[in-house]
């Protein structure tokens, strides 16, 4: 079945397979070999249709790769294909508002990468422009579709640590510190929107307020400490503008105190802790790098009369059987959005979020620069 007469159906006929699409899918690997595609292939109500890249033969390429029988060499022909319903947009942050504005144009649903747009203009106006032709859309802050976020929102909710009195975060950014690789050197300019601020810190603060509510009060820092970044392929300095420490402290609108820290790069110390402490116990989530929405993570609890931190295995419920061999890869919480996709245009509802709510993290962000320039 093809959805392409119908973007805005809130639902899918019982049986049928949405037809993807993905832009940015290389023969070369990356984000979207490593994440979309397994992720695709290991769920049922899927069917990878097409792929595009830049030109036509690096298209034929990555289709002969993957065995994906459409190959298109720009983003306009795979979005008008009558075989495409959802296009996956996964290519880097400064090129996701013309792809995804392709997508728009030829009405298909689409799914963005993290963030929408390179900018607070770009984001309004892909959320704007999706709103105004009726599409489903959704955009990748797979953080909170992943089992042990859901899991940890609804420990809260169900009063795991009682009354939450406060929130401490600190993480390591991975890139952004002094070094960088050769792929990422367009990381090193804010103007192309993939900051510190925006990727890791902001996959990870949506999850919390998810978790915890939104914020009613906040003061940032928002630094540049190092000023150059050493190309780790070829040793050359490159001079680097974007921000390697971000703080942010506030209140959320429950009136929980937030604290969190995110560095460039990695250290020999903690590189994710996020910890919530309530009146009757504490929780505590780690992991290897500040990237909540790829982890793997882990959870830990006690409350009552508790003296030590315990495990708290994920409950069976919160799992998917299709993703247990890809726990430790990117496919595994990409899947799990996948999965809430399929619910949501089966059953109309809007568990995955969309452009809108893409436009409403990103005045969270413009919220934070704001306060760091006050400073």
């Amino acid at each position: 079945m093809s959805l392409a007469s119908s973007p805005t159906s809130s639902s899918l006929a019982s049986g049928s397979s949405i037809g993807v699409g993905i832009i940015g899918l290389s023969a070369s690997g990356g984000w979207a070999a490593a994440s979309h595609l397994p992720a695709l292939r290991a769920l049922d109500g899927f069917d990878v249709r097409a792929l595009s890249t830049s030109n036509p033969d690096s298209a034929r390429r990555a289709g002969e790769q993957y065995g994906v029988p459409l190959a298109f060499g720009s983003a306009k022909e795979l979005a008008e294909s009558p075989d495409v319903d959802l296009v996956v947009v996964s290519v880097k942050a400064p090129d996701h508002y013309a792809n995804v504005m392709a997508a728009l144009n030829a009405g298909k649903m689409v799914l963005s990468e993290w963030p929408l747009g390179k900018n607070a203009a770009e984001t309004k106006e892909l959320a704007e422009t999706a709103q105004a032709k009726g599409i489903r859309t959704f955009i990748g802050l797979q953080a909170r579709t992943s089992p042990h976020v859901r899991y940890l929102r609804d420990l809260i909710a169900d009063g795991y640590v009682g009354d939450v009195l406060s929130t401490t975060l600190v993480g390591s950014g991975f890139a952004y510190g002094g070094t960088v690789d050769q792929g990422n050197v367009y990381l090193l300019d804010p103007a192309n929107g993939a900051t510190l601020l925006t990727i890791p810190f902001g996959h990870t603060i949506d999850a919390l307020t998810m978790v915890l509510g939104e914020f009613a009060d906040l003061d940032a820092t928002v630094v540049t400490r190092y000023a150059t970044a050493r190309v780790a392929q070829t040793g050359e300095e490159m001079p680097k503008r974007t921000a390697d420490q971000v703080a942010v402290q506030g209140v959320l609108e429950s009136g929980t105190v937030v604290s969190a820290h995110y560095r460039g790069g990695l250290n020999r110390g903690t590189n994710f802790l996020w910890e919530i402490n309530g009146t009757q116990g504490d929780i505590q989530i780690t992991g290897p790098t500040g990237h909540l929405q790829i982890g793997p993570v882990t959870l830990r609890g006690a409350r009552g009369e508790d003296r030590e931190l315990a495990e708290l295995p994920l409950p069976a419920a919160y799992e998917l059987p299709a993703l247990a061999d890809a726990r430790t890869s990117p496919a595994y919480t990409i899947g799990h959005a996948y999965a809430g996709i399929r619910e949501d245009l089966n059953q109309g509802t809007h568990r995955v979020a969309d452009f809108t709510h893409a436009h409403h993290r990103q005045q969270l962000f413009d919220r934070i620069e704001e306060a760091a320039k006050r400073r």
